[in-house]
């Protein structure tokens, strides 16, 4: 205890020696030019650091706090002259100014550690990289808005309109004020009204228009970046959706798409605007009295500290109730589009539970991220109020001097108020501008994503439908140490239908989707006409290679859309001749509207009906190879007779069916018994069930 106190004794001893010093060297090279405190802050700066050196050591905080305790006076002082050329100057040497002088050097290097600390949480090389990684993707972001160019500057221009004109209306609102005070002066007055009037429709005309054309900018920028999005999202492989949330895509696609229109459109705007009209108020105010202006800057670093330390807490909340939201929307697209299971299981109270939990999870998050806006309001109201109560009390005795008048305080004060909000809202706008960009950067992981199923250039005009696996190894993303296909190998030969059986889990459905490139092999090849399956052109593939899935997807339109699905010159000739094909031209014939009826993913057809538009659908592309998955599931006996009998009419595709129906299997032409990932035995049904093996097996217990 007595060396902690002695410690205390010799800190404080020090301190007082350093202030005596300070002040009578000061006091001794007192100036009433600014060069004269220039020789003297070199002489206290020297004087103050060699008292620390021998006293504490060298600290950092200790120079920074002497270096600008010395300086502010001479900075001050030539300031001043500048301005304003020489005239009645400042006691500098009087205590209770160099008590305000050690006051303001104290707050400035608080607010500067402060700020210090406040970015160094993820240490400096961190912080580089974060900082590196927003400014890459802000320019990426900035890039997407040329063809908005001319909007643009168009917008920029009505801005620079809007701001001069609104700086100006102070300066003739306090003349109106000193009009009316020393008399009524009819000529001023009405002068002084007709400019606020001229100003306020300038300032007036130039937002609005500065608002729409940057709405303008807003919303074709959105629908672009919404639209590269989508097409990027289209174009992935299977396994991307399996390993995403579908809630997470649509926020993304919703949301993020919206915020990241806001980093050049409106957060831009909003800063260009307040630059400059905090540079012309600072100026203006200088103008009107030099000495409220650097009262009112003292301000700064307060209200900067407040902002810095908010910003960086609200961000990171922010980010975190984004998450939130899009895994609330997982849950409730996965309830929505399962409710027929929820209905059937009688889940519906476990499915809002666990939404509401997701909610719960939400509410507070954003509960604690309004605890801290409260927070920080007050914080910024108080440092506000106190800064007016400061103006409001040296004001009265400026003008008590004769150095203003009441109106030219009035303007002052105005300007104030504007200075104040406005270095908030620049402050404020790098915070917004962070999380534009934070929100931006899923959107380009998802528009920079390199599909894994990437195709070729191939497209022949003549195409057997000659279908080869070969040696396939294959396990799904999502599980990648359970393997479904182990040497797989199979050959289709053109014009045959060839069933797939096995034990459900087996791999049929695996090699239907390896077909349709759907997945890639981890190895092995797919061959089409002795060329890998991949390396055919996307487009052209998919024409030829066409699929009917066990649960067929209607999407909404019409029928005939339904059934010409990705076919943009298919006519009307051949959607019908498709659909007689698929025994669906009866049924469709006997609605309202026919071919043009609307239909949807949830109604206006039953699940035959829906079959027979999907095996149409099918077979209006006129494929050489097509993949039919338990397709007639839901076909009655007669549909499934017709479909199989124009499935065999003329020059017949190569078929790949995946059925359990007994006349399906029977009549293939070839059968192949797929179990623990690869081909058991394979031949027609008579010499299958000739063998007694696995089919045979098969066979007793399925028929």
């Amino acid at each position: 205890m007595l060396g902690l106190s002695a410690h205390r004794v010799r800190q404080s001893l020090a301190v007082g020696v350093a202030a005596g010093v300070d002040l009578y060297v000061l006091t001794a090279v007192a100036s009433n030019t600014s060069a004269g405190l220039w020789v003297g802050a070199v002489i206290r700066c020297a004087c103050l650091l060699t008292l620390t050196r021998v006293t504490a050591g060298l600290k950092p905080v200790l120079v920074r706090f002497a270096v600008v305790h010395a300086l502010i006076a001479p900075a001050l002082e030539s300031g001043r002259e500048l301005l304003y050329g020489p005239g009645e100057a400042v006691d500098w040497g009087d205590v209770w100014t160099w008590l305000a002088c050690t006051g303001a050097a104290g707050a400035a290097v608080l607010c500067w550690e402060l700020w210090e600390q406040s970015t160094s949480g993820t240490g400096e090389e961190g912080q580089e990289e974060d900082n590196r990684k927003s400014r890459e993707l802000f320019v990426r972001v900035l890039r997407l808005y040329r063809p908005d160019v001319g909007l643009l500057l168009g917008a920029f221009s009505f801005l620079l309109l809007s701001v001069l004109c609104g700086m100006l209306i102070p300066i003739y609102t306090g003349r109106v004020i000193d009009s009316l005070r020393t008399g009524y002066q009819e000529r001023e007055f009405l002068a002084a009204i007709v400019f606020i009037s001229m100003y306020s429709l300038g300032s007036s005309l130039g937002a609005g228009c500065r608002g729409g054309l940057f709405m303008c900018v807003i919303a074709s920028f959105t629908r672009r970046v919404k639209l590269a999005l989508f097409g990027a999202l289209a174009n992935q492989d299977i396994g991307f959706f399996e390993s995403v949330k579908t809630g997470e895509l649509t926020t993304r696609l919703s949301e993020d798409t919206t915020r990241m229109s806001r980093t050049v459109a409106l957060n831009i705007n909003v800063m260009l605007r307040t630059l400059i009209l905090t540079l012309g108020t600072v100026g203006l105010m200088l103008s009107l009295s030099w000495s409220l202006t650097l009262l009112v800057l003292l301000e700064t670093p307060v209200t900067g500290l407040i902002e810095r330390l908010y910003h960086s807490y609200h961000q990171r909340l922010t980010e975190e109730v984004r998450d939130s939201v899009a895994r609330a929307n997982a849950a409730a697209n996965e309830a929505v589009s399962g409710v027929w299971l929820v209905r059937s299981f009688h889940a519906e109270c476990g499915e809002a539970r666990r939404y509401d939990d997701r909610l719960m999870d939400t509410h507070r998050l954003k509960t604690l991220r309004d605890r801290v806006r409260a927070a920080y309001l007050l914080a910024r109201r108080l440092s506000g109020l106190s800064m007016q109560l400061a103006l409001l009390v040296y004001g009265r005795a400026v003008i008590q001097r004769g150095h203003m008048t009441t109106g030219t305080l009035l303007t002052f004060l105005l300007y104030q108020g504007d200075l104040g909000n406005n270095i908030r809202t620049l402050i404020t706008i790098f915070g917004d501008m962070l999380t534009s960009v934070g929100a931006s950067k899923k959107v380009f992981e998802y528009l920079d994503r390199t599909p894994q199923c990437t195709m070729g250039n191939l497209a022949p005009e003549q195409l057997r439908g000659h279908v080869t696996f070969s040696d396939l190894r294959f396990a799904y993303p999502s599980q990648p140490d359970a393997p479904v296909l182990q040497g797989f190998n199979l050959d289709l030969k053109p014009g045959t239908l060839t069933a797939l059986v096995g034990v459900s889990g087996g791999g049929k459905t695996t090699c239907a989707s390896l077909l349709q490139t759907l997945y890639r092999p981890q190895h092995g090849a797919i061959l089409l006409d002795g060329q890998p399956i991949c390396s055919y052109q996307h487009h052209y593939l998919h024409r030829k290679v066409s699929v009917v899935t066990q649960e067929p997807v209607i999407f909404s339109g019409s029928i005939r859309d339904n059934i010409a699905y990705g076919l943009p010159d298919c006519s009307l000739d051949d959607v019908q001749q498709a659909a007689e094909k698929a025994n669906a031209h009866n049924f469709i014939s006997q609605l309202e509207k026919g071919y043009d009826t609307e239909v949807g993913e949830r109604g206006g057809l039953s699940k035959s009906e829906k079959h027979r538009v999907a095996i149409a659908r099918a077979l209006v592309r006129r494929p050489q190879v097509l993949i039919l998955d338990e397709f007639t599931s839901s076909l009655d006996a007669d549909s499934e007779v017709k479909v199989l009998k124009a499935l065999s009419s003329g020059p017949a595709p190569t078929r790949l069916v995946i059925a359990h129906r007994l006349k399906t299997v029977e009549e293939a032409d070839h059968i192949a018994v797929i179990g623990q990932g690869r081909v058991l035995e394979q031949g027609s049904h008579r010499e299958l069930m000739e063998a007694r093996g696995s089919y045979y097996q098969l066979w007793e217990k399925l028929f």
